[in-house]
C-alpha cells in the first residue's frame, strides 16, 4: 500500500484523536486563541501579493549582482549603464528592509493556519505545508541574514553569500508554489468588495463564530494595511539615504553614515584591518602586468606616474546598500595593457596586496578592461588617496560592485 493511501486512511482517525485539542479554547493550540476580526482572506492577499512583489523584485535584482560579483566568463556584464550596480543593488536592499514589516504582518495574520490542528486534511494539505515551509522558513531566513549583513553582524559560522544565494531559489520555488496553491482564493478576495468574512482556517474548532467586523475598538482592516505599510516606509526613507543624497538627512538608521570615513567617503574595510598598511606605503611597492602579454612590466610609482592621468567620475557601489559618486583620477588600465602588448580582446585579472580574502583577486572582462573610464585610481576627488581607499592603486570602473573594485592593487594578470 501506497503511504498516500495510508496516510488518506489515517486521516480521519488523526482529525478525530486531535479534535478536543482544537475545540478546548484554553489550550495553547486551540484556535480560538487567536480569533481576530483582522485575520480575512482579503487582508491576507493584500499583504501575500505586497511579499510576492518585494520578494520578486530582490531575487531578480539579488540575482543580477551575484552575476555582477561572481562574473560567468561567458555572460559578460555590460559596463553601460555606469550607473546600473548602484540602482539594482540599492533596489535590492531597499526592498529587503521594506520587506520586514510585510512578513512579520503576513505571518502574524495567518498564525492561526500554520499552527492550526490537524495539520492537514487532505493529501494536497500536505503539498501545501512543504510549500508553506521553504517559504515561510526561506522567508525568514533571507530577510534576518539580509539585514544582518547590512550591518555587517554575522552570528553564524557559514557564508552568508552561498547560502543566501542558494536560500533565495528555494524561497522562490516556495513562493511560486504558493501562488498557484492560492491563485483562485487570491483573485477573489482581491476582487470582493463586499462584507469580507475572516479566515476560514482561523475558525477552525473555535467552537463559535469570530467576532463580527465592527464590534471591537481596535485597529481597523484599512489602519492596520495603513500601519504596516506606514512601518515599511519609514523603514526605508530612514535608510535608503545612505545611497540618496536627497534622503541623506533622514538617513538616521542607515548602516553607514554618508559623508563619513576618510576623504569623507566610508569604507567597510581599513587597510589596518586588511592587514597592507605597511606594504602598502613601502618604497619598493612595484606594479606588475603579466600574464597573456608581449611585455611583461614591473612598475615603480615613479614609472606610473609617467603614465598619462585620466579623471573620470563615477559611482561606487556596496553591497550592503550604500554609494557615493567621486572623482577618480588614475591611470586607465587599457593604457597598461597596451603598453604590455595585450590582446586587444584581453581580459584581467587584478591582484589585490591583500592575502586571505575571497575578493583579494577581481576578474575585469575585456569590455570593461577597455572602457577609457577603467582605471586604476591614484586619486579621490583631487587628493591622494587615503590608505584606507587603496592607496598606491585601487581598481574603478563603471558598472562594478565596489567589492570588486580591488583596492591595494599590486598585480595585474592579462588572461
Amino acid at each position: 500500500m501506497s503511504a498516500v493511501s495510508v496516510l488518506e486512511q489515517r486521516a480521519p482517525r488523526i482529525n478525530k484523536a486531535l479534535h478536543h485539542y482544537t475545540t478546548d479554547p484554553d489550550l495553547p493550540l486551540g484556535q480560538h486563541a487567536y480569533q481576530s476580526p483582522l485575520r480575512d482572506e482579503r487582508l491576507a492577499a493584500w499583504l501575500g501579493a505586497a511579499l510576492g512583489i518585494l520578494f520578486t523584485v530582490c531575487f531578480l535584482t539579488g540575482l543580477f549582482d551575484h552575476i555582477q560579483q561572481h562574473p560567468l566568463t561567458w555572460l559578460p556584464v555590460p559596463r553601460r549603464p555606469l550607473w546600473l550596480f548602484r540602482v539594482t543593488q540599492g533596489v535590492h536592499v531597499a526592498c529587503g528592509i521594506a520587506l520586514m514589516p510585510v512578513l512579520i504582518a503576513k505571518l502574524w495574520l495567518v498564525w492561526p493556519r500554520l499552527v492550526s490542528l490537524p495539520p492537514f486534511r487532505k493529501v494536497a494539505d500536505v503539498v501545501e505545508r512543504v510549500g508553506l515551509f521553504a517559504l515561510v522558513g526561506g522567508g525568514i531566513f533571507m530577510v534576518f541574514t539580509g539585514i544582518a549583513n547590512i550591518a555587517q553582524w554575522y552570528p553564524w559560522r557559514f557564508s552568508f553569500e552561498a547560502s543566501h544565494y542558494a536560500v533565495a531559489w528555494i524561497t522562490m520555488g516556495g513562493l511560486i508554489a504558493h501562488l498557484g496553491a492560492k491563485w483562485t482564493i487570491t483573485r477573489r478576495s482581491l476582487r470582493r468588495r463586499s462584507r469580507r468574512p475572516g479566515l476560514a482556517e482561523a475558525a477552525v474548532g473555535a467552537g463559535g463564530p469570530l467576532v463580527a467586523e465592527g464590534q471591537h475598538d481596535g485597529l481597523t482592516r484599512r489602519g492596520f494595511l495603513v500601519t504596516v505599510g506606514s512601518a515599511s516606509g519609514i523603514l526605508t526613507l530612514t535608510t535608503v539615504g545612505q545611497t540618496l543624497r536627497l534622503f541623506r538627512r533622514l538617513a538616521v538608521l542607515a548602516p553607514r553614515a554618508p559623508g563619513s570615513g576618510p576623504q569623507g567617503h566610508p569604507v567597510n574595510r581599513s587597510a589596518a584591518n586588511a592587514g597592507v598598511l605597511a606594504s602598502s606605503a613601502s618604497p619598493d611597492y612595484r606594479l606588475t602586468v603579466a600574464g597573456r602579454v608581449l611585455t611583461p612590466l614591473s612598475l615603480s610609482l615613479d614609472d606610473l606616474a609617467s603614465f598619462p592621468s585620466h579623471e573620470a567620475t563615477l559611482p561606487i557601489a556596496c553591497v550592503e546598500g550604500w554609494s557615493y559618486t567621486a572623482r577618480w583620477r588614475g591611470i586607465r588600465l587599457r593604457d597598461l595593457l597596451h603598453a604590455a602588448g595585450a590582446p586587444a580582446d584581453a581580459a584581467v585579472h587584478v591582484i589585490s596586496l591583500e592575502q586571505h580574502s575571497p575578493y583579494s583577486v577581481s576578474y575585469v572582462n575585456h569590455f570593461q578592461a577597455h572602457d577609457i573610464d577603467t582605471l586604476l585610481a591614484t586619486h579621490l576627488d583631487g587628493k591622494v588617496l587615503d590608505p584606507d581607499h587603496g592607496y598606491p592603486l585601487r581598481l574603478i570602473g563603471p558598472d562594478r560592485p565596489g567589492v570588486t573594485q580591488t583596492k591595494w592593487v599590486t598585480s595585474v594578470v592579462v588572461l
